[in-house]
């Protein structure tokens, strides 16, 4: 386990160590999906997804200790691996990880005496996010939030097929959520919601318009270029990108 006891105190502390566990959580089941499955050996005993604050993540067996110091996550999610589609038991331990993570945010609130508006606040916050349920299936990006930080993108309009985003070179650009029927509608409006909704699939932090993107031509996801390793320059090279999940699918079968 990693390091000594951290006890956040107010919402916003108690905020930013959620956003931490959850970044860590969504690594483990996309950018980093390969390392993840492979830990999760049916052969050794129950095994937890733990996420920490740093954004990093562990495979690891429950705390020694009871009561533990936190809640626990799923116990066993190892024992499932070989028995269902990779799809459904990723989403599965996403489910888990989404509960645990909600159960650790309300055990600190509990711990520090939150009261019912400090609750609603926290849980407030925490549901502006998408899931991780919602990130490692790709529903996060086809709804609709109501954010107006993205407002300030230009119209989608030329370029339908250009997979690659960065800064001031986003105008114009296509975006993922949108469908080429839109294009026709010329719905520019819509198109430029759709855009600024866009999650990424490694991390689920949004669009922004000083980062690079880039969209995964199997599963048509995007991606900061900065999660996936990949620079503009290396971009300019690939004639079809395939992201870190897609890739270790296409390996292992």
């Amino acid at each position: 386990m990693e390091g000594p006891a951290y006890n956040p105190r107010t919402v916003e502390e108690v905020f930013r160590d959620f956003k931490g566990r959850r970044a860590g959580m969504i690594k483990a089941l996309t950018a980093d999906v390969e390392e993840f499955f492979q830990q999760c050996d049916p052969e050794k005993e129950n095994l937890c997804l733990y996420g920490f604050p740093s954004e990093q993540w562990e495979v690891n067996l429950p705390a020694e200790e009871v009561p533990p110091e936190l809640p626990e996550p799923a116990l066993g999610i190892n024992f499932a691996r070989d028995g269902m589609q990779e799809r459904d038991w990723l989403s599965l331990v996403a489910v888990h990880s989404d509960a645990w993570l909600l159960a650790v945010a309300f055990y600190f609130g509990a711990r520090f005496g939150f009261d019912k508006n400090d609750r609603k606040r926290l849980f407030g916050m925490i549901n502006d996010l998408p899931t991780i349920f919602e990130v490692v299936t790709g529903t996060a990006k086809k709804q609709v939030k109501e954010k107006s930080s993205v407002s300030n993108h230009s119209s989608n309009k030329s370029k339908p097929n250009s997979k690659v985003q960065r800064g001031s070179e986003s105008q114009g650009k296509y975006s993922k959520g949108m469908q080429p029927k839109e294009e026709d509608d010329g719905l520019d409006e819509d198109d430029e919601e759709e855009h600024g909704d866009t999650l990424c699939g490694a991390c689920g932090e949004n669009y922004a318009s000083d980062e690079f993107w880039i969209c995964c031509d199997i599963c048509e996801k995007w991606f900061h270029g900065k999660c996936v390793k990949i620079t503009p320059a290396r971009a300019e090279h690939i004639k079809q990108y395939k992201c870190p999940s897609c890739s270790n699918k296409r390996a292992r079968q």
